[in-house]
């Protein structure tokens, strides 16, 4: 069996292919690490800004106590494609009222399972990439997007 030939990618096209496959995955992979251990799961962005991702969780949740401990992530997008992202960064909490409030406006699931925008529950993050890196359709090969 060949090796299938990848679609050349164009380096000013870089951005916008990624950004494509962000829009794409409603569900994205984050990893976080437990200790020596690595954990990945979905989770649904309640906001993207470019390739900043903001994922709301709740304090309870382990990866809270993940987070705080080493807030070094990766994201990992896939489209429909096979075409994907990884997104490697940190994570933060946002603490600005007012993008707090922005992104609970925009979100009848938040408001609807948490009730009150000051439910202390709620926990933003912000995840800041230093590194983005697309890969077309199993292509083996990934390529750096430029970060801001």
């Amino acid at each position: 069996m060949t090796k299938p030939t990848p679609k050349p990618v164009d380096p000013a096209e870089l951005p916008a292919l990624a950004l494509g496959v962000i829009r794409a995955d409603r569900f994205p992979l984050l990893a976080t690490v437990d200790g020596d251990q690595p954990r990945v799961r979905p989770v649904s962005p309640v906001k993207t800004d470019g390739f900043t991702v903001y994922v709301a969780n709740l304090r309870g949740y382990h990866k809270t106590g993940e987070l705080a401990a080493n807030p070094r992530v990766e994201l990992c997008y896939l489209d429909q494609d096979h075409n994907q992202v990884r997104l490697t960064g940190t994570a933060e909490v946002v603490a600005e009222r007012a993008l707090l409030e922005e992104i609970w406006s925009s979100n009848p699931l938040l408001r609807s399972y948490l009730g009150s925008i000051d439910n202390p529950e709620l926990v933003v993050y912000r995840i800041r990439p230093h590194r983005v890196r697309y890969m077309r359709e199993w292509a083996l090969e990934y390529h750096e997007v430029p970060v801001g």
